[in-house]
């Protein structure tokens, strides 16, 4: 291992985390109904496909935030590398629902413990604030192609005929991508300090696992069952438990014990209401993907492939806004992000006016493109402003926190807004109705996004995370 290696080569190794765990979320949206009858299964298990890898993602990425501090940032990445390789394969070899779920989960498990290693990193080779701007404007970009990219290539494996069922290579894909970036890692990546002098807290990571668990699994599981006791009583549990969870934190840290999280953290006001805004914006992203892939086929008659390369022109434009906000962030400050939920609000209205009869290939190309232009204004930009305010010794446990919000916010989505489509298809049996009350709940994200950001200092200045909040 090299210890003179470049900042950058460092960057685009740890990248490859964000990349194939977003990909892997992405991915299946197109692929769903190929997948749904590949396994045979039902709507409840196919949202699950979703929903297990976003849930065992959620569940540990603050515990993998505190394993990149406790055990070393490189060995961490290696491991979980390995493992959502090898869980990724698995997937792709399931014969039932149940397997393909527990798979999913798995995976998620994996990705939680290499994703945050990204953002630390960032924090630990970037030490000059406009090269961390630019860093964590790639992670940013990362995450937005990522998302693009997995609609993509989900389209043109469940649409293909290979010499294996197309969606089986959804999942078989990440082996060699999986093992370059390990490769790669192993000979170029720095080891960074270890700070072991405490236990992990195991208690917390199971308490905050159950009370993830009890939250997601009824809201996808409950619709399908008819909405039973036990859902209704899990929901309330789940409450109890993050009630619970929180208090045992506080509680370790007044007695001088290493919580799962540092409680200071949320003494940053800036964090709160960006996590705020994330949860809200993340509903939104992840259900209108999903969403838009099953109104592509199933309301509009489009092909698997076809429905891919929809989000090619989306991809193209999020990465010239994310580029260009990353410059006029720091001078105009959060108009930017404005901006951007006004472009993507007026999408989504054009959608419900356009789409209620079908739509021609030029006005669906045109919209969906739009859409890619307002969100990179904004996706990237949020982990600025999320984490501008920290001292660089909370790295790891607010990457942990930051990114446990995104993945949680991501399930939500799909269990609120995409449960509310699936439940609208079942007793209407009209997609494009269905779509249209899913665009009217995700305007509703945005409009409380946008007043989130009013209340956020109106300029950032770079995106150090240094400097203390006001």
């Amino acid at each position: 291992m090299s210890k003179t290696i470049s900042p950058w080569l460092a960057l685009a190794i740890v990248l490859t985390a964000p990349l194939l765990s977003v990909i892997d979320v992405f991915i299946i949206n197109v692929a769903i109904p190929s997948i749904k009858a590949g396994v045979h299964a039902n709507d409840a298990q196919v949202q699950l496909v979703i929903a297990a890898y976003l849930l065992g993602y959620a569940a540990f990425l603050i515990t993998g935030g505190r394993s990149g501090d406790h055990y070393g940032r490189k060995r961490t990445f290696f491991w979980g590398m390995i493992g959502f390789t090898i869980f990724s394969c698995l997937c792709g070899l399931s014969q039932t629902p149940d397997q393909l779920n527990l798979m999913r989960f798995f995976q998620g498990v994996s990705a939680a413990f290499m994703v945050p290693q990204s953002i630390a990193f960032i924090q630990v080779l970037f030490s000059d604030s406009k090269e961390r701007s630019k860093a964590i404007g790639w992670f940013g970009i990362t995450l937005g192609l990522a998302s693009v990219i997995g609609q993509v290539l989900g389209g043109y494996f469940s649409g293909g005929h290979f010499f294996v069922p197309g969606w089986r290579l959804i999942f078989l894909v990440n082996l060699p991508i999986g093992a370059i970036s390990l490769l790669a890692a192993w000979l170029y990546l720095p080891e960074t300090e270890r700070h072991n002098s405490t236990k992990m807290d195991m208690s917390g990571v199971m308490i905050l696992t159950i009370a993830l668990f009890c939250l997601i699994y009824p809201l996808i599981q409950g619709r399908e069952s008819g909405w039973p006791w036990w859902s209704f009583a899990l929901l309330i549990f789940s409450g109890i438990i993050l009630w619970y969870f929180v208090y045992d934190q506080r509680r370790k840290k007044t007695a001088g014990k290493a919580p799962l999280i540092d409680t200071d953290l949320f003494k940053f006001r800036d964090l709160n209401i960006g996590l705020a805004a994330v949860l809200f914006h993340f509903m939104m992203h992840t259900s209108y993907l999903l969403l838009s892939a099953v109104f592509l086929q199933n309301g509009l008659g489009v092909s698997p492939l076809a429905s891919g390369l929809y989000f090619v022109a989306p991809g193209i434009l999020f990465t010239m806004s994310s580029v260009a906000a990353s410059r006029w962030i720091p001078k105009y400050g959060t108009p930017v992000l404005q901006i951007g939920i006004a472009i993507i609000v007026i999408t989504f209205c054009l959608q419900i006016m356009y789409f209620k009869t079908g739509a021609s290939i030029a006005i669906l190309f045109t919209l969906q493109a739009l859409y890619g232009l307002g969100n990179g204004l904004v996706l990237p930009s949020l982990l600025n402003i999320t984490l501008r305010s920290l001292p660089p010794q909370f790295a790891g446990a607010a990457a942990g926190i930051y990114s446990t919000v995104q993945q949680t916010s991501s399930a939500l989505g799909i269990c609120l807004i995409g449960g509310f489509f699936y439940y609208l298809i079942d007793h209407t049996k009209n997609v494009q109705q269905a779509f249209h009350y899913g665009l009217a709940m995700q305007i509703a994200c945005l409009v409380i996004l946008s007043i989130l950001l009013m209340l956020l200092p109106k300029k950032v200045k770079g995106a150090s995370v240094s400097h203390v909040a006001e």
